[in-house]
Parts: C-alpha cells; structure tokens; sequence
C-alpha cells in the first residue's frame, strides 16, 4: 500500500455575527460548507450595525496556540515568589520576609567582594556566644542580616549566630515570622577569599514575643517565652535556604515544594531564576570530612573513612574534597551528591554546628532535593533544640551515602 501524505494548506475562515451581542467564527471547506473555525484562527472583530456580517481572514497553516519563550525572558526570584503566592503555597507576608533575606544576602555580598579594600578583614576583637573569634565582617553581616529582617515588618523573632539570645523586633506590623540565621558562614576563609555563605530557617508566626518594651519585667518573660518559641524541630520549618558568596552569587530556597537556585545577575542586580527541583543524586563519590581531626574521631568513624579511601574491586576510591565552608561544601555535595560530614570528637563532644540555624535548614533543604540529614543516628529535623546555640553531629548528602555511614555508626 502506497503511503500517502496530506500538506496543510490555508484556509479562509469568517467572522460572522447575527447580532452585536452573538458574534461566532465559521470557516468555509473546498466544497463550500460552513464548520466552525480551528481554535488556532486569529480574527479581529469589526462593529456590528445589525444583520450578518462576514469579514474573512487568514489562517495560517500549522499554526500553533504555544507562546514561544523568548530568550531575553528572565524570571526573577521577585517574580518567582509572586508566583508561588499566587498559587498558594506561600502568603505574602511570607513573600516579603524572603524578599528581605534576597537584599541582606546582595549587601552581604558586596561586602565580601570588596572586604579586602574596605578593611573587612581580620577580627574585630571580640567573642560570640560560641566563645569564637569575631570576625570583622561576621559582626557587619549580623547587623545588615538583622536590619532587613526588621525593616520588613513581617518578622517578630529574630535568632542568629552571633546573638547571645533571640530578639523580639519591635518593628512588627504583621506577620510576626520566627527567622534564625547564621549571617556569614565560613567567616575563617574571608581573608583568603574562599566562598562563603549566609544560612536561614523560618518558622510560622507567633504572637506570644510581643510585649510593652518599656518593662524590664515584661521583656524577662518576652525573652523567655522566645527562647521556647524558636527552639523548634526543623520539621516545623516553613522554608530555608543559603546564599552562596562564591565565584558568582547563588540563593538556593525552598518552600516545603522542591529546591530552586537562583543566580544574582550583576547586570541588573537581581536573582534569576536557574536551577528548578534540583535532586541530589542517590550516590556520590565525593566525601567532605575535616580529616585533620581524624585521630580524634571514635573507630567506628575512622573505619568508614578508611573504607572510602580503599578502592576495592572497582579500583576507584572516593575523592575528598573540604573546603571549610558549610555552604560551599553543602551545595557541591547538592549538585554532584557524595556527603558532608562534622561529626563528634574527643574534642567538641557534640561536634561544632549549631542545630537551630545551620544542621536544620539544611537538613530541610537535601530533604527537598531527595537526600538525607542525620546525626549519625536520627534524622535532624527531628532533633528537638533544648537550647538556641546546641550543636549537633552532622552528615548530610546522598541518602545512600548518609544510611551507608549510619549503618557503621551502629
């Protein structure tokens, strides 16, 4: 049987009207009899002064209802988060507080870029909560970090690394949002000018930090209830990211709805959008472990190190990659999968990250993406927080990875 082919050829299509009020498209076929128009017609409609009038037009063959996407098309994370609210996944006060996060993370930048010719570097001589050495830019940072939060007026509790307490903002006018933050994380690589990262979590709004400042006794009990109020798991989490100060600019976020990168472009100074649902592979053969510590770790660690390191019947060991850096570390372990490790040490029993505003949002985050945070035993964002500054032991990454470790640790 011959093959035969039909070629889609124009057709003359009419608008008609009977009335002002009922206009209807039709289209005459090669023998003359009316149909009503393909959906794909484009008409232009003309005044009507009564009876049927016909105007005809042209449709062009193959046409399509598609909209094809310009390549000049951005989409910003402004215009992204307006989206997500539209849709319902987020409302808009919660909109404005990761807006204002987006700015403190472009002024954080900056900073970096520039901390060797404003004399950013170095201490300032003075010690956080953690009993570590502040870093000139860690105490600008925290300040920049805590101004745009407060200057958004969504936001009622504020937590940060380098705060002794939480703070309940006065400035709240709605929204009263819990948001912990570790303001430059990997400030011990600024002077050598290694990436670095600002981290966030945000919990739902609570009224109970609301108080009359002018009362001494009053803020006591405001401060109190505070410390209750953001000690929650990372299960409550609302959305979490980090921004990433490195050879380019990366705000990485998720809403509970998939993980989404976006890129600060400096021809326009604003994040576009361009890395959509990133998952983290099942698998990777990248481990992120600080091994300098290595004779302080307890043999159950050690031996799943040295088991990396064998290259078995495959001859090909695992490669070993640290840069110092959370963030960094995080977002290569997100994008090539491997894992991420700080664990517990004869020295720092409960290893050196802080469970609240970095084990946490990230935990929130490779659970987005697919992988897996724990502590070596327990998943961390069921962790509840019996203190704003806890640390806790941390490996994250690939879920194969991270079971992998956890079945040595048992």
């Amino acid at each position: 049987m011959a093959a035969s082919s039909a070629t889609a050829t124009a057709t003359t299509s009419f608008l008609c009207a009977l009335d002002k009020k009922t206009p209807f498209l039709c289209t005459l076929d090669k023998k003359g009899t009316p149909f009503l128009c393909p959906k794909n017609s484009t008409t232009k409609r003309r005044s009507f002064n009564g009876g049927v009038k016909c105007m005809a037009i042209e449709t062009a063959a193959g046409a399509t209802e598609t909209r094809k996407r310009s390549g000049y098309e951005l989409q910003t994370l402004t215009s992204w988060l307006l989206r997500q609210e539209q849709a319902g996944t987020i409302d808009a006060e919660l909109t404005i507080v990761i807006s204002s996060i987006s700015m403190a993370c472009k002024q954080i930048a900056s900073l970096v870029q520039r901390a060797g010719i404003s004399n950013l570097t170095g201490v300032q001589g003075a010690v956080n909560i953690q009993g570590e050495d502040q870093k000139k830019l860690d105490v600008v940072s925290n300040e920049v970090f805590s101004n745009c939060l407060r200057s958004s007026g969504r936001t009622g509790i504020i937590a940060s690394e380098e705060e002794d307490v939480p703070v309940a903002v006065e400035e709240s006018y709605s929204g009263n949002y819990i948001v912990v933050f570790d303001p430059l994380d990997g400030s011990s690589n600024i002077d050598a000018a290694v990436s670095t990262g600002s981290i966030f979590g945000i919990y739902s709004p609570n009224d109970e930090c609301l108080a009359d400042h002018g009362d001494d006794s009053a803020l006591d009990n405001v401060e109190q209830r505070c410390i209750v109020n953001v000690c929650q798991p990372g299960s409550n989490l609302l959305a979490a990211g980090y921004c990433m100060y490195s050879s380019s600019v990366i705000f990485v976020v998720t809403l509970g709805n998939g993980v989404f990168a976006f890129n600060l472009d400096p021809m326009y100074g604003e994040f576009v959008l361009t890395q959509e649902n990133i998952q983290i592979p099942k698998s990777g053969k990248i481990y992120s472990f600080n091994e300098g510590n290595y004779q302080l770790w307890d043999d159950k660690l050690k031996k799943y190190i040295d088991d990396l390191k064998d290259p078995g019947p495959s001859g090909k060991p695992y490669s070993a990659r640290y840069i110092g850096s959370l963030v960094g570390d995080f977002h290569r372990t997100l994008l090539y999968g491997g894992i991420y490790g700080y664990p517990r040490d004869k020295k720092s029993k409960n290893g050196k990250l802080r469970l609240l505003y970095e084990c946490a949002p990230m935990s929130f985050l490779v659970e987005q993406a697919g992988g897996k945070g724990s502590d070596g035993h327990q998943r961390v964002l069921d962790i509840q927080p019996t203190e704003i500054h806890q640390r806790v032991p941390l490996y994250i990454g690939s879920t194969e990875e991270v079971e992998k470790l956890e079945k040595y640790l048992s």
